[in-house]
């Protein structure tokens, strides 16, 4: 199943723990900015029809209907299985959800975080815990009842209870869909910069430790368990029917073509991707938009351990028949019960999703992987 990631880099203001390619920026940037990833789609020779669509960011949900139109009228197979729309809380309007609707609009992502206040305004949040409650009403007043609310566990004065509290809002809001992040800390974020740096702006020294932020995920994890919205990914929990679509070809291997700042495309051998800032992208676009810009050939199976492994399904594996240091690394693992194999399916445990990023590290020092 293949699909198409649009990026729209642009917000109303800049979150402290953002680590995305995006930013604010004056309205007739944005205008020249739309205007080449219109050309950019224009002289795309589609290898497939997508199924899927997903415009994140940025704040997407900032595009007036017409602007998205523009976008979405270049690229085939509407309607599309799934057209996933990012979105703040607070941004959404009657008018523009229906909008949204008849240009093939069907799931949206609401970028939450937190329903706690002091936990919002100290990253830069706008919103309010009514403001998710409206958005939630009017988009399933609008026939959008597939949407998702992200939460970010590690957030500066993120405690126990008040991240309970954020847990709650979930149960009485029953989502399909949740994400549940733990907090990044990488200097591409004004707040990880400053926790690197040891400083103490944007509340960093009010971050929890990381066995704080870990029980945090856990818990959340179990609740939503109870609630029947199950883990199906590292990150991302979902009721029957409800997983994303669009992802889900992420983990799986499948193709995808990337438009706009700092999007990526794969076919299956090759991955590329776009400029990360919004003026080498307008360039990159007058060029031609070259497919060589960040083009690298992929190891097929350190791909497919990387991405097949996130998914709580796992994936299928004949240790046997695996190059000897990977499945000497995956042995190790095993030993040390951070991933399960039953003899046909590799999962990780619960124990190994905290520290798969430390697992994912081994894989990648492999020097056996191109086979």
């Amino acid at each position: 199943m293949a699909g198409v990631y649009i990026s729209w880099p642009f917000c109303a203001q800049k979150c402290t723990y953002c680590n995305f390619a995006s930013g604010v920026e004056k309205p007739e940037i944005q205008a020249e900015y739309l205007g080449a990833l219109c050309r950019h789609l224009s002289f795309q020779e589609w290898p497939f029809t997508p199924e899927t669509i997903y415009i994140g960011g940025g704040t997407p949900s900032l595009l007036a209907p017409d602007k998205l139109a523009r976008i979405v009228e270049q690229i085939p197979g509407y309607p599309w299985r799934e057209f996933t729309m990012e979105a703040a809380p607070g941004s959404l309007q009657p008018q523009w959800v229906n909008e949204w609707v008849r240009l093939g609009v069907n799931r949206v992502s609401l970028g939450v975080q937190s329903f706690v206040e002091k936990e919002l305004r100290q990253t830069g949040r706008r919103h309010s815990a009514l403001t998710v409650v409206e958005d939630c009403d009017l988009l399933r007043q609008a026939g959008i009842g597939n949407f998702n609310l992200d939460l970010i566990a590690g957030l500066p004065f993120q405690t126990q209870e008040s991240w309970e509290e954020s847990l709650a809002w979930i149960e009485r809001l029953q989502p399909p869909h949740v994400s549940v992040y733990m907090l990044e800390v990488d200097e591409d974020s004004r707040l990880g910069l400053e926790i690197l740096g040891q400083g103490s702006r944007y509340g960093a020294g009010a971050v929890a430790s990381e066995e704080a932020i870990t029980a945090n995920y856990e818990r959340a994890a179990l609740l939503l368990e109870a609630l029947g919205t199950p883990r199906y990914e590292i990150s991302n929990f979902a009721r029957p029917g409800f997983r994303s679509t669009h992802n889900l070809k992420y983990w799986r291997g499948e193709p995808y073509l990337g438009f706009g700042v700092d999007a990526h495309s794969y076919d299956g051998a090759m991955r590329w991707g776009s400029p990360e800032q919004v003026s080498e992208y307008i360039a990159y676009v007058e060029r031609g938009a070259p497919r060589e810009i960040a083009a690298e050939a992929v190891r097929p199976l350190e791909e497919r351990f990387l991405t097949g492994l996130r998914l709580d399904e796992g994936l299928i594996v004949d240790l046997e028949t695996l190059p000897t240091t990977l499945r000497t690394r995956i042995e190790t693992a095993i030993t040390h019960k951070l991933l399960v194999w039953n003899g046909e399916y590799l999962r990780f445990t619960p124990r190994g999703i905290l520290v798969s990023n430390e697992v994912f590290e081994g894989f990648l020092g492999a020097d056996d992987l191109d086979s």
